[in-house]
């Protein structure tokens, strides 16, 4: 591939270093209102947008539809906890890659049982849990990424020389993609077990 796209390649994976998540610790401790809350993600999670200048993390329409479909436990008094931010959070990024339907499948018995929980397993503990594998999944993802780049650039060999480096390219674009859809697949695969073994649903 050419230099350019070398380039891209690195670049990205310079980036996957400097992904971070909101630790437990930066959420405030008080109850904050809806612009509150939308201002805190944006400052926060603005960074993972596409296009942060034009892409909103998160907006009141957004808030007030996770309620109405039982994503969100309702705010007390209109105030936000701690803990409606966290659900907030897996919200956000569960949101790319599944339907609302399948969120609340998965979210509800975290919710039901872990929200407002006086138990030391609570939804924050869950959230530490969950995010403290963060770094070394990144290290993964880095030598998968590296992996595929390797396998493109030994594809399309006997194609014109002009036409390589977009076929290449697009190689490599190809593999990410089949594995974001065996993943998203499995992962629908699992959620749709969950609801098949619903109790609630069985009732």
């Amino acid at each position: 591939m050419t230099l350019e796209t070398e380039d891209l390649l690195q670049s990205i994976l310079d980036s996957l270093d400097r992904i971070d998540y909101i630790r437990p610790d930066d959420i405030p401790d008080i109850e904050l209102y809806m612009d509150q809350v939308t201002t805190f993600m944006d400052s926060r999670l603005k960074n993972a947008a596409r296009n942060p200048e034009v892409d909103k993390i998160l907006t009141k329409t957004m808030i007030n539809n996770y309620a109405k479909n039982n994503l969100l436990p309702s705010p007390v008094k209109k105030r936000y906890s701690k803990e409606h931010l966290l659900v907030l959070i897996f919200i956000y990024y569960f949101k790319n890659i599944l339907s609302i339907n399948d969120i609340q499948t998965l979210l509800n018995p975290i919710t039901d049982k872990y929200f407002k929980s006086q138990e030391k397993l609570d939804l924050t503990s869950i959230y530490e849990e969950v995010f403290s594998m963060e770094k070394e999944q990144i290290e993964v993802l880095k030598k998968e990424l590296l992996k595929n780049y390797q396998t493109a650039q030994n594809t399309f060999t006997d194609a014109p020389e002009d036409e390589q480096d977009f076929l290449k390219l697009f190689s490599f674009i190809c593999l990410l993609s089949f594995d974001v859809y065996m993943k998203k697949t499995i992962i629908e695969q699992m959620i749709d077990s969950l609801r098949e073994n619903d109790p609630k649903k069985k009732k």
